[in-house]
């Protein structure tokens, strides 16, 4: 077998891994599994009060957002999201890896829910729930 015959075999896993790879956040305490091997996943909370409370949502398929998709982990998998929140009907299913669009991750740490910039924790991130303009997050297009 000359190198050309391998090389199909060898992108393809290549491709295979940075997708799988790719659709979770190490270090994500958001995300765990049961006893029983049962996928356990927490959503940020809504705040307790404010306009987010009061305001309709901007819904995934409605439109109505302007800015960078917000990636989050569902029991589902991964979903990008108009909001941190995840609330129904504020999800799509995950283009990431076939679509390039501006991308924050929303993930916990530390008992911490955070906006990273990228799928990693050593990306620039900030507090979700920090006062602004502190909670302002950076996006990256991926």
């Amino acid at each position: 077998m000359n190198r050309f015959h391998t090389l199909p075999i060898v992108l393809t896993l290549v491709a295979f891994s940075t997708s799988a790879s790719a659709q979770f956040v190490k270090g994500n305490e958001a995300v765990r599994t049961s006893n029983t091997g049962e996928r356990l996943v927490e959503l940020a909370p809504l705040p307790s009060s404010g306009p987010i409370r009061k305001t309709k949502p901007c819904l995934a398929q409605a439109g109505c957002h302007a800015g960078p998709w917000h990636m989050v982990e569902t029991r589902e998998g991964l979903v990008e999201c108009t909001e941190v929140y995840a609330r129904e009907g504020t999800c799509r299913p995950s283009s990431y890896g076939t679509t390039k669009l501006s991308r924050i991750w929303v993930l916990k740490t530390g008992g911490q829910w955070l906006q990273c910039q990228l799928p990693d924790l050593g990306s620039k991130c900030v507090k979700v729930f920090a006062p602004p303009p502190t909670n302002l997050p950076y996006s990256a297009v991926q």
